[in-house]
């Protein structure tokens, strides 16, 4: 009862948009590397009927769990695995499944994670500062949080986190260890900034958001898996990424820019010694973004971003 309960509270974003951008066809074969509550993988298994595929890949074992209750009406058509996209091509290869119409990331944090785990992603729990995606993971945000020198903390929420104040947080999170729960975190950083809120956004967010990233090494898990996700691409098969965040979407922007042009040598070099060739097309060259009935209905959405590519 309880899995069907987190999964029929799972909104997911853009799914018209991931469907069309895809460009799921029937009997088509699709991974969905972070397939969380199963929402994106769903509406895919649907499109794709009759005889369609889909792998669905989360590192949290939790997810896994509520999606393969979610799509055990969809039998063997489905295949879940708990394993970090990092080893897509690993993953693909062991299953053998590959080649593939379409891949789908969904990046970032999931509302699995944000409801409520004991992992400390909210800000808002009594949870311990662990935000690991996978408990196989060694580093916790704690031990970052409790153990690394202060340069160290303020260059992780400045270059993962955007954080305009990381040398100030960083002073003050060092001044008051240990620090145990994702609570006492955030109620640390908003004393700092007089308990008020910038805009929407409370001071804890940027703090938190690079805690993650660090430590499930998620930046450089894309760059590697979008390499290996275009690799897997039959001829005319769809790349989709949805990105929330500006480190994100530089990330997949630069990929797939750089992947749809034949040379990337420096700027001046008179002939092209690269020797690079272009893997994909750009099917939209602006980020495709929620429209306004979205973000009213489902506010996590408004700041997702979908680029789509395809395979050349």
């Amino acid at each position: 009862m309880r899995l069907m309960v987190e999964y029929s509270n799972h909104v997911p974003v853009l799914l018209d948009e991931v469907v069309a951008g895809l460009d799921v066809i029937p009997g088509g074969r699709y991974i969905d590397c972070t397939v969380g509550a199963g929402g994106h993988a769903e509406a895919i298994l649907e499109a794709s009927a009759p005889g369609g595929q889909l792998l669905g890949i989360d590192a949290d074992p939790h997810a896994v769990s509520v999606t393969s209750a979610r799509l055990r009406p969809y039998g063997s058509s489905v295949l879940l695995v708990n394993d970090n996209f990092r080893n897509l091509e690993a993953i693909c290869t062991r299953y053998s499944f590959y080649p593939v119409h379409g891949v789908l990331f969904d990046l970032g944090i999931s509302s699995l994670q944000l409801a409520g785990e004991g992992r400390g992603f909210s800000f808002r729990a009594e949870e311990p500062l662990d935000m690991r995606f996978s408990p196989d993971q060694r580093l916790t945000a704690a031990d970052i949080v409790n153990t690394y020198f202060e340069e160290d903390l303020a260059e992780i929420l400045r270059s993962y986190g955007e954080e305009p104040h990381n040398r100030r947080i960083a002073r003050e999170i060092v001044a008051h260890r240990p620090l145990l729960t994702a609570r006492e975190l955030a109620q640390l950083i908003e004393r700092m900034s007089g308990g008020g809120r910038r805009g929407r956004i409370h001071p804890a967010t940027r703090t938190f958001m690079a805690l993650r990233i660090a430590v499930n090494e998620e930046l450089e898990s894309l760059k590697s898996a979008l390499e290996q996700a275009t690799r897997l691409l039959g001829k005319g098969g769809r790349l989709a990424v949805i990105s929330f965040h500006s480190l994100e979407d530089r990330v997949v922007k630069a990929f797939m820019h750089e992947e749809s042009r034949e040379c990337i040598c420096p700027p001046g070099v008179p002939v092209c010694i690269c020797g690079h060739q272009a893997t994909l097309r750009l099917i939209s060259r602006k980020a495709i973004m929620p429209s306004a009935e979205e973000t009213e209905r489902n506010p996590r959405s408004r700041s997702a971003r979908l680029r789509v590519a395809e395979r050349i």
